[in-house]
């Protein structure tokens, strides 16, 4: 393992990073330029579509060229853990910025259509890339917007996209930390998940969702039953990281 692996904060992309936070929340980006970048080193350096191959590559990229708000490879592997004891045939991820998420959505459940919802039209762009190069893309959508805009991407997945009471096994949250609790609300509200759909939320330490774990706190063994997987924050070693995988008990 190198110095800059074990200790990310000796490297400039990162420290960049940081600073780009404070405009994250307005752009979805970092402001560098890093997520076109890494489209552009997927495309250049990964084969097309092979998955493993896109993931990996991502993965590289954000090791050695600039960091990346993605689930990275460690957290990652509870993700695909998640997805194969869901064996879903219908996933909602909210947050997909470079769209790695949906690339190890798509690859842990082969069969199953992936929809994920993303702010930034920029995003949505560089996700499109990458998922075309992976081979991915007949199987995994774009919805660019939020489920907190008053109806209207809601109306779009239940409208346009089928989804309806009960169709929903597995929901991946991975955006906005504040909008956690009141997306899972939205989405029990619409009724989406069935008994034994699994809910992973990412992040939920750092920077962290703490009223959404309260929440999960609360409702254990009421409305969900949760297991916290004490994990790292993406990409380095240091920093620890919760990730939640909740499975709905309700009908």
């Amino acid at each position: 393992m190198t110095l800059t692996r074990r200790l990310p904060f000796l490297r400039w992309s990162v420290w960049r990073f940081a600073w780009g936070l404070r405009g994250f929340e307005k752009t979805g980006q970092i402001g560098d330029g890093r997520e076109r970048a890494c489209a552009d080193f997927v495309e250049a350096n990964a084969r097309r579509g092979d998955i493993d191959d896109v993931l990996a590559t991502i993965d590289r990229f954000a090791y050695t060229k600039s960091m990346l708000m993605n689930v990275g490879d460690e957290k990652g592997a509870l993700l695909d853990a998640a997805v194969r004891r869901a064996q879903p045939s219908r996933i909602l991820e909210l947050g997909t910025y470079c769209g790695y998420g949906s690339l190890r959505l798509a690859r842990a459940a082969p069969s199953a259509k992936v929809y994920s919802v993303e702010f930034a039209a920029a995003n949505a762009e560089v996700a499109r890339r990458i998922w075309a190069h992976a081979g991915v893309d007949d199987r995994v959508t774009c919805v660019v917007g939020t489920l907190g805009d008053g109806g209207t991407t809601l109306d779009a997945l239940s409208n346009e996209h089928g989804f309806t009471p009960g169709s929903l096994d597995l929901l991946f949250i991975d955006h906005m930390k504040s909008e956690y609790l009141p997306d899972l609300h939205r989405v029990l509200e619409r009724g989406w998940l069935h008994k034994g759909s699994i809910v992973v939320a990412d992040n939920v330490r750092v920077p962290g969702a703490p009223d959404y774990r309260a929440y999960m706190a609360e409702q254990q063994g009421k409305l969900f039953n949760t297991v916290e997987h004490k994990t790292h924050v993406e990409y380095q070693s240091l920093l620890s990281d919760l990730v939640l995988e909740s499975e709905y008990l309700g009908d």
